[in-house]
């Protein structure tokens, strides 16, 4: 054995008992693998967690002493019009009420199919239930704004209003596209179809360029059920929306607002007319291609 006195000043020996280790076993380097994973796991969990908390925490709204956030009760929503029985003459119901401040008069016909027209319309017409301006006129030659389909005849081709309403074979389509199949669909079954702006797409409100204020009128699909809408005060084309929004409308179109002329008629017979009969007043003369948005009585039997 060596003397400790070998050792220099720069040098250290271990002194102990050799042991020989043994390698881990396949199954407990499993166990070791399966374990770390697992604390990671729990790991990412925990992070997830927190920063889910953190973000629910900064997206709800603070409480506010001055301008408190009120509860919106979400409402099961269903058909706005009343059930009528199949043997009944056609007629527009026609049903109040106040979205956002803003008192709405909507307007829902039964047993009547839509269609289009131009020209001056015949009030003593006892089939016609419903009727609206539809489209707009050309300031410059008096046409059609956009596209517009009258009994299969096209009569305008423009497309500077995205939203549309097509009427073929009694089916009723309210939308918003640049390019629509129903143009041509129309077209060729002998349909209608006219385009006006959109104000609600899928649920969505939809922002127009126009500004300033008006009474507003609308055709709506709301689950499938078609009807009109016009605002009891002047509004905005945003507000207006809105409110079609909050009235829970999945697709509407503009109707011609403002002092437009037209009239709906009621279980009952009565005529309520709204706008202003600019054809009797001899204010100035409707142009020529003026056209309207008009629900007949259907033609079938009823059983009296």
């Amino acid at each position: 054995m060596k003397d400790f006195k070998d050792i220099q000043d720069d040098q250290i020996r271990i002194v102990g008992q050799n042991v020989e280790r043994k390698p881990l076993s396949r199954g407990a380097w499993v166990a070791i693998i399966a374990l770390v994973m697992i604390a990671i796991s729990a790991a990412a969990l925990l992070i997830a967690q927190q920063r889910e908390a953190q973000t629910a925490e900064l997206s709800a709204p603070e409480p506010a002493l001055f301008e408190p956030i009120e509860k919106v009760e979400v409402v099961e929503q269903k058909w706005l019009g009343s059930n009528v029985a199949e043997e009944r003459e056609g007629f527009t119901e026609i049903r109040d009420t106040i979205i956002n401040d803003i008192p709405l008069r909507i307007f829902i016909p039964h047993n009547a199919e839509m269609s289009l027209h131009i020209g001056r319309m015949d009030k003593e017409d006892k089939e016609v239930v419903y009727v609206a301006q539809a489209a707009d006129i050309r300031a410059d030659n008096g046409g059609i704004v956009g596209a517009f389909v009258l009994k299969g005849e096209p009569r305008a081709w423009g497309l500077s209003k995205k939203g549309f309403c097509a009427s073929i074979n009694g089916v009723v389509t309210v939308g918003v596209a640049e390019n629509s199949h129903l143009f041509e669909q129309a077209t060729e079954e002998g349909g209608y179809f006219f385009r006006q702006y959109p104000l609600v797409s899928d649920g969505q409100l939809v922002e127009n360029e126009p500004k300033g204020k008006s009474i507003r009128r609308a055709i709506c699909d709301r689950q499938g059920e078609i009807f009109m809408i016009e605002s009891g005060t002047a509004e905005s084309f945003h507000d207006f929306a809105q409110a079609l929004v909050d009235l829970g409308v999945d697709q509407a179109v503009y109707l011609v607002g403002s002092s437009a002329y037209g009239w709906a008629v009621d279980a009952e017979g009565n005529v309520h007319e709204f706008g202003e009969d600019n054809y009797y007043t001899g204010r100035h003369r409707m142009p020529k291609n003026t056209s309207y948005i008009v629900w007949r009585k259907q033609q079938q039997e009823f059983k009296m």
